[in-house]
């Protein structure tokens, strides 16, 4: 399907938008000159998604799904990207749709303002300095009822809410927050999820044909088939911090990596680590083969304006040949992309640290090597942070050829959190945040 935009009226903030328009001018300022942050690598095209109105968007894949978009447009397609083969073509997926947060008595509500909405992969085309919508597969049950992107189980993920965070939602064990994507040779696709956090194997047609979890995760009620092939330890992965990257290696083994450090033995020392996981996956197998220790740079190195470590996460992993990654560390204002290689004898599968009763765990340590864990060796291939031009929130990275990336970043829907996301009448105040498509070449190539 090749939804268009409608070009409807949209609701804009008016005195709030000059607050992150100074914000961003003080980080210009801030800035070393341009010849000096492009040294390395420099943006040598941009295109912008349109705009297509969510419900006429969801409705023509799923009649009936969505009944008010809330003025909401297609967005979030960003979560990540792969090349689907023609030159400017790619792969994208949805996450699990718009969402925000409200404090009610002091306490954060996660809102799904179209509850309705079902995650889909989308096949987009880079046009001159536009982004557009080739086809849309939406992801469904076995029965073929959409998956929704509502939270699976009470008291493990968040409890889901209307727009304005007062009643709510039921739980849908079937929902799935999708945040990374590949294509297999046989056209069928695995996507990653933070729930879980989990690896889901879906159809060229969108059905989910596994779901495979954490050992011990118990979740029951799917309309679709779901088996404990990964760690236990993973059921000890941070609130809305599960599987976000997503690579397939050239053999066509998978690697997932884990957003952020595992809350153990509990959520401070989870967001105090700079510790996270990577986990090696065989489809021919069914299994997990490996696991690897990732260790961030600090938080300032990393993004300069912040210091709090809980804001580091991992949103996308490229294979560059062989057993070579590209591993994206970032916050949601700055980015690095590192070079990584899986070697054999970095495999901590099965050891001491996959037993929660370890303690110290492995995130509490502060320095894994010297404890005498393997932990993955990196270089830095480029500091996205010191290219002008790129946006920020890239969670969508693929590589075009020797020398360029292309880049997507996720914009929420054009969301934001608070009661002051959506006006009097229930639609949506727009963040003005547009989906970007940005390719990034490199002085010395990957």
């Amino acid at each position: 399907m090749s939804p268009h935009a409608t070009g409807r009226p949209r609701v804009r903030r008016s005195v709030a938008a000059g607050v992150p328009l100074a914000v961003i001018a003080a980080l210009v300022a801030a800035c070393p000159p341009a010849s000096a942050a492009s040294e390395d690598a420099h943006v040598v095209r941009t295109a912008t998604l349109g705009e297509i109105p969510l419900g006429t968007f969801s409705n023509a894949l799923l009649p009936g799904t969505v009944d008010d978009d809330r003025g909401i447009d297609l967005g979030g397609i960003g979560s990540d990207i792969y090349p689907a083969g023609r030159k400017g073509e790619f792969w994208t997926v949805t996450d699990r749709g718009p969402n925000g947060q409200i404090k009610v008595d002091g306490k954060k509500r996660r809102t799904f303002p179209v509850p309705g909405f079902d995650p889909a992969i989308v096949k987009v085309r880079v046009s001159g300095d536009t982004v557009k919508v080739l086809e849309a597969i939406p992801i469904t049950t076995s029965s073929g009822k959409a998956v929704t992107g509502l939270s699976n189980q009470a008291g493990r993920d968040e409890a889901p809410y209307t727009y304005d965070a007062r009643t709510l939602l039921p739980y849908n064990p079937n929902g799935l927050d999708t945040e990374g994507i590949v294509r297999a040779k046989d056209g069928s696709f695995w996507l990653a999820d933070e729930y879980g956090p989990s690896l889901v194997h879906v159809s060229a047609h969108g059905q989910v044909l596994t779901r495979y979890v954490p050992k011990g995760l118990n979740l029951t009620g799917t309309d679709y088939p779901v088996v404990e092939a990964l760690p236990a330890i993973f059921l000890h992965r941070k609130l809305n911090r599960g599987f976000e990257g997503l690579a397939q290696l050239p053999g066509g083994d998978l690697v997932m990596a884990l957003q952020s450090p595992l809350s153990l033995p509990d959520g401070d020392a989870g967001d105090a680590s700079r510790t996270t996981r990577l986990v090696r996956f065989s489809p021919k197998k069914k299994a997990v083969t490996a696991e690897y220790a990732y260790r961030f740079d600090p938080v300032n190195v990393v993004d300069p304006g912040e210091d709090d470590t809980s804001e580091l996460k991992i949103s996308s992993v490229v294979a560059v040949g062989g057993d070579r990654l590209l591993v994206e560390e970032r916050t949601d204002k700055a980015a690095r992309l590192q070079l990584v290689k899986l070697d054999r004898h970095s495999d901590i599968l099965g050891g001491a640290y996959d037993d929660d009763k370890t303690s110290p765990s492995l995130e509490q340590l502060d320095d894994p090597a010297a404890s005498g864990v393997p932990v993955l060796r990196k270089r830095l291939a480029v500091d996205l942070g010191k290219v002008t031009g790129v946006p920020g929130k890239i969670e969508g990275i693929a590589r075009v050829d020797d020398d360029t990336l292309a880049l997507m970043n996720d914009n929420d829907f054009g969301m934001t959190d608070g009661t002051g996301a959506f006006d009097a009448q229930g639609r949506l105040i727009d963040s003005g945040i547009r989906t970007t498509l940005t390719y990034v070449r490199l002085r010395h190539g990957i």
